[in-house]
């Protein structure tokens, strides 16, 4: 199984979106967005990096970041 991004609305009418797992954990969240289409902006462009290479070296001690599954 993969997991999904979704955007909602946050307080103040703000947007944000965000990565569950498909566990069901939130494991990741954007920052606020003023409109939902600037959060689907961000959102798309997340979802373009992650196409980028396979793994990248983390912050710290060699870490390897894997990435994500799309469904």
């Amino acid at each position: 199984m993969t997991g999904t991004f979704e955007i909602y609305k946050a307080g103040r009418g703000e947007y944000r979106f965000r990565y569950r797992a498909s566990t069901g954990e939130i494991v990741a969240t954007s920052t606020a967005y003023p409109t939902k289409a600037e959060a689907k902006k961000a959102m798309q462009a997340v979802l373009c990096a992650a196409d980028g290479p396979a793994h990248a070296d983390g912050p710290s001690r060699g870490h390897r970041w894997g990435r994500p599954r799309l469904g």
